[in-house]
C-alpha cells in the first residue's frame, strides 16, 4: 500500500458533483452525503434533503445505516482477538458457539430438512472469517427448504420482526442443517452476524462495547455504533424503500421509534451499524495505513493484509461468483469483485473502472465504501434510499466511474 502525492482533477470533481446533483434533481435520490479522498486531499459533497418531501439538507455529520458496508467495519473485532491470540484461524469454534457443535448437512440443498449427512469437520473461526462456514443467504436458492427454515426462524435482518437477542439466536440457528461442508463455498450474511456472537463470548464484553473499546474510540469514530443516542436521532434521516413498480417512497424505517433508535436485541456485525462519512473515512485511512492511526496500532499490519486479500479458493470462488453473475438481474449489477476477503470484497480481476486490489462494500439501504491502495484512494457514498429500486444501486455506479475519471495521474 503506497501513499500517493497525487489527487483530483479540478474537471472531474466538478463531474462528481453534477453527477451526484442528477441523481437528487431526478427526485429519485432525496439526499447525498459523498467523502472521496487521496492521499492528504478529501473532498466532501452534500446535496439534497434528508426526507423526500423536503426536511433539513443533507449535512456532513449526517448518520447512515450502513447495512452491509456494516461487514468491512465490524470484522475488525474479530481481527483484534486474533492478534492477541485469543483466537486462532484454526480453532474449531465448538468452545465459544457449542450450538454449532456436531453439525449436519443437507445431502441436496434442494431437499427436506432431516435428509442431511455428517459434517466432514468441525466449522473453524477461518470459516465464519471467510463466510464459509456451511450456512448463508443465496438468492439462487430462494423458495427451497432451507432458506424458507432460515426466514422462519428469523435469523437475517430486514423481517418484520428484528432478530432476537444473540442467545436465542445461536439456538434456532443449531437446529438448522448447513447447506453445505464446512469451508466448501462461499455464502452471504449469516458469518458476519455470527462473527459478533463468537467476539462477545470470546471477549466477554457485548460486541458493541468491544468495538468501541477497541476500533471506535481509538479510531474517533464517536457517531459509529449499533443504535442512534435519542440527542442525536435528528441527525439519521428516514430510510426509504420505495415501491418497485410505482417507485412512489415508502418509510421503512423512521429515525424517531424506528430500529436504530435504541440498543438493538441482536448486535448484527452484517449490517447493524449507524456511522458518518467522516467516521467511516478514518476506518478505511487505517487500513490503507496498515493498521495504525495517529500514530497509534488499531491492528497489525498481518491482519489487515488477511482482510483486504482474497483469501477464497478456486471452488469457493466459483461459488461466489455464480452468485454474483446470476443475481445480477436482483443485485442490480453489485458483487462481481471476484474475491473475498474477512468481511468484505477485493477485486481480484478488473471487470469496471476500479483496479484489482480495491477492496470494500456495498450496503442494501443505499452506502458504498471502497478503499484502493493502488491509488491511495477512499470513496464513501451515503444515501437514505434501500435497494428496492435500482436508483440508490445506479448512482453507486456512476459514482465510482466518475470518481475513477477524476484521479489526477
Amino acid at each position: 500500500m503506497t501513499t500517493s502525492t497525487r489527487g483530483f482533477s479540478p474537471a472531474g470533481l466538478r463531474r462528481l458533483h453534477d453527477v451526484l446533483a442528477r441523481a437528487v434533481e431526478s427526485g429519485k435520490i432525496p439526499g447525498v452525503v459523498a467523502l472521496v479522498s487521496r492521499g492528504n486531499e478529501t473532498h466532501v459533497e452534500t446535496i439534497g434533503a434528508t426526507r423526500h418531501d423536503g426536511g433539513p439538507a443533507m449535512q456532513r455529520d449526517t448518520i447512515f445505516r450502513m447495512a452491509s458496508t456494516s461487514k468491512p467495519v465490524a470484522v475488525s473485532a474479530a481481527m483484534v482477538l486474533l492478534d492477541e491470540c485469543r483466537l486462532r484461524l484454526d480453532d474449531p469454534v465448538d468452545q465459544w458457539l457449542p450450538e454449532l457443535a456436531d453439525r449436519q448437512v443437507l445431502r441436496q440443498l434442494d431437499g427436506p430438512l432431516d435428509d442431511t449427512v455428517p459434517a466432514n469437520r468441525p466449522i473453524t473461526v477461518r470459516d465464519v472469517l471467510t463466510s464459509t462456514f456451511g450456512l448463508g443467504m443465496d438468492m439462487t436458492v430462494l423458495g427451497t427448504p432451507i432458506m424458507g427454515a432460515v426466514f422462519e426462524q428469523g435469523i437475517t435482518p430486514n423481517l418484520p420482526e428484528p432478530m432476537p437477542e444473540p442467545d436465542e439466536w445461536m439456538r434456532r440457528l443449531g437446529t438448522l442443517p448447513l447447506m453445505h461442508q464446512p469451508g466448501e463455498r462461499w455464502q452471504y450474511q449469516i458469518s458476519s452476524d455470527l462473527l459478533g456472537v463468537l467476539v462477545a463470548r470470546v471477549s466477554g464484553q457485548s460486541y458493541g462495547a468491544f468495538l468501541q473499546d477497541r476500533v471506535f474510540g481509538p479510531l474517533g469514530m464517536r457517531d459509529t455504533g449499533f443504535f442512534v443516542p435519542a440527542e442525536e436521532l435528528h441527525r439519521l434521516p428516514p430510510l426509504y424503500a420505495p415501491d418497485p413498480t410505482t417507485g412512489e417512497f415508502h418509510v421503512w424505517d423512521e429515525a424517531e421509534g424506528g430500529r436504530h433508535s435504541k440498543p438493538p436485541a441482536f448486535e448484527g456485525g452484517g449490517g447493524g451499524l449507524n456511522s458518518t462519512a467522516d467516521d467511516y473515512h478514518a476506518y478505511f485511512r487505517m487500513l490503507l495505513a496498515h493498521g495504525t492511526h495517529g500514530g497509534e496500532r488499531i491492528l497489525s499490519r498481518p491482519a489487515v493484509e488477511l482482510m483486504t486479500t482474497n483469501r477464497l479458493g478456486a471452488a469457493q470462488l466459483a461459488a461466489r461468483e455464480a452468485m454474483a453473475r446470476d443475481n445480477v438481474h436482483i443485485s442490480f449489477g453489485q458483487g462481481q469483485h471476484g474475491g473475498w476477503g474477512f468481511g468484505m470484497a477485493v477485486r481480484t480481476f478488473r471487470g469496471d473502472y476500479a483496479p484489482v486490489g480495491q477492496f470494500g462494500w456495498d450496503g442494501g439501504s443505499g452506502t458504498s465504501t471502497y478503499a484502493d491502495p493502488a491509488n491511495d484512494l477512499i470513496g464513501i457514498l451515503c444515501t437514505q434510499v434501500g435497494a428496492s429500486t435500482p436508483d440508490s444501486v445506479r448512482l453507486m455506479h456512476d459514482f465510482w466511474t466518475t470518481l475513477y475519471q477524476a484521479l489526477e495521474d
